[in-house]
């Protein structure tokens, strides 16, 4: 594949951020891509892997190799009576392989509907919403090293999953290649309608039987409500982690702050608390700085309004973190990539 010189990165970040990669090509095989790791330019340069752009914050220029993977397929790996176990190209469009697995009536994925981005980022982040992580169904994932170009198979073990949490974006960082994720689905679906709004959608909807595409359509529903669309938008999703924290903090809190939004987790005595809702009481929400703003219904997600810089968004983002500390005395973590 050609490799170009000074490439925009622009239309291949959700966030809409201008900025210049030195070196950029894409593959749709990993025979393409080792081809491509072993051209001067791989070997002279770092390598940055770009999926979907929907998780990542461009702050400056990359002076390296950007490299698009665009490996797209599906391919049915083992069958028995109650599950199946999927195999998906790592640069397939994650909503496609929802909607993929919904028609086939496999369950497992449709509480993960509509989150942006593509595969292959699927186990870098966990990927979660409304009860549903993606480890619950990842089976394992494939991936390329990127200096001694072997190829590896990651078991769902391995991955050392977290809350949007991978080994691939903490020690493992920059070193592999996912090049395909294949995930064990039921034949029989458990669905999960227990988490945030999903029954009251269905109630809604006058669904009385929920059945997985019925789930999907409410979870649908939900987001386009509450977020804005990256093509009008310029966003990442959720810009921060919801953070845990003990119980006996979350407990005082309480007294200060009766209407504080916590989920607690018995099993490890902590109570992950709503990112938003902090933000929401440090006067964020609907903020905006020149381009750089906090969106008007969920203040979790920041957003770039036109011609915003990624050192602007980054920098509003520093400024939430230090009002929500010095507040309530907890630290958020972006859940976004930073370059």
């Amino acid at each position: 594949m050609p490799i170009k010189e000074n490439i925009d990165l622009k239309n291949f970040n959700s966030f809409g951020i201008k900025a210049l990669a030195r070196y950029f090509s894409s593959f749709t095989s990993t025979e393409e891509a080792l081809e491509i790791l072993d051209t001067i330019e791989a070997k002279q340069h770092s390598t940055l892997i770009l999926g979907g752009g929907s998780n990542i914050l461009f702050t400056k220029d990359i002076n390296g190799l950007v490299l698009k993977n665009e490996i797209t397929f599906f391919e049915l790996i083992e069958e028995n009576e109650d599950t199946i176990v999927l195999q998906a190209g790592a640069g397939v469009n994650w909503h496609q392989l929802v909607l993929y697995c919904i028609q086939k009536g496999w369950g497992g994925l449709e509480n993960l509907s509509l989150i942006p981005g593509c595969v292959g980022a699927s186990p870098l982040q966990n990927i979660g919403a409304y009860g549903v992580e993606v480890k619950d169904v990842i089976e394992k994932v494939d991936a390329l090293h990127l200096q001694d170009k072997t190829a590896v198979s990651f078991t769902n073990a391995d991955c050392q999953f977290g809350y949007r949490e991978s080994a691939f974006k903490n020690q493992w960082k920059g070193q592999f290649l996912i090049t395909a994720v294949s995930f064990r689905l039921h034949k029989h679906p458990r669905l999960n309608t227990s988490y945030g709004a999903i029954e009251a959608e269905l109630e809604k909807m006058q669904i009385k039987e929920p059945t997985i595409k019925s789930i999907s359509d409410a979870v649908i529903q939900i987001r386009t409500s509450k977020l804005p669309d990256p093509k009008i938008i310029g966003n990442a999703g959720s810009f921060f982690k919801n953070p845990s924290i003990p119980s006996a903090q979350f407990s005082s809190l309480q007294k200060e702050f009766p209407k504080i939004v916590g989920y607690p987790n018995q099993q490890l005595d902590l109570v992950k608390i709503a990112a938003g809702w902090l933000i929401e009481q440090c006067g964020f929400k609907g903020y905006r700085k020149g381009d750089a703003g906090c969106h008007a219904l969920q203040a979790l997600v920041l957003v770039n309004y036109g011609n915003a810089t990624g050192s602007e968004i980054f920098e509003l983002s520093e400024s939430i973190i230090f009002a929500v500390q010095e507040k309530f005395g907890i630290k958020l973590e972006r859940e976004v990539n930073i370059w």
